[in-house]
């Protein structure tokens, strides 16, 4: 089987954005029953954060269908001792088919996003990973951190 990688264009952007909410509703139960449409403000933010280089993805193509996608967000926070530049990666839209999974793909496009993320001066990268995901990220050297927490501003329908 001969998989292509390639960085995501805006050509891909509608099927990236397709598989983008495939991921996020199988992985929440409330995602999934969501009538929220994502898809604009998806296509906004890919759109613009590609253009100003704070966000980069790639893809894995099988005979010219997307099978793979990862991608990241570069944020910028006031520097920490364990982040001197303060320019942190955000790890997102990490998914495989699920017919193409075990083959290497999600390893091969997290090596090129973490080498994306080092070119781009990032110091750390984050994720917060769906219960599939943690074996892949732990043998790629992520460790855990039990200290993520989020506070919502506001409320969204749905």
């Amino acid at each position: 089987m001969q998989i292509q990688y390639q960085r995501l264009t805006a050509a891909e952007l509608p099927q990236f954005i397709a598989l983008r909410i495939a991921q996020l509703r199988s992985e929440s139960e409330s995602a999934a029953n969501s009538p929220v449409d994502l898809t604009p403000a998806l296509r906004d933010y890919y759109t613009r954060h590609t253009a100003d280089g704070t966000f980069f993805g790639w893809l894995a193509k099988y005979d010219g269908r997307i099978v793979g996608t990862g991608g990241m967000s570069v944020v910028e926070k006031p520097p920490y001792f364990g982040c001197p530049s303060g320019r942190i990666g955000l790890l997102s839209s990490m998914y495989t088919d699920p017919r193409f999974r075990r083959q290497g793909i999600a390893t091969e496009i997290l090596s090129r996003v973490i080498a994306d993320a080092e070119s781009a001066g990032c110091g750390t990268v984050q994720i917060t990973a769906s219960d599939m995901g943690v074996k892949l990220y732990t043998a790629f050297g992520f460790v855990r951190n039990g200290n993520f927490m989020q506070y919502r501003i506001g409320r969204e329908e749905g």
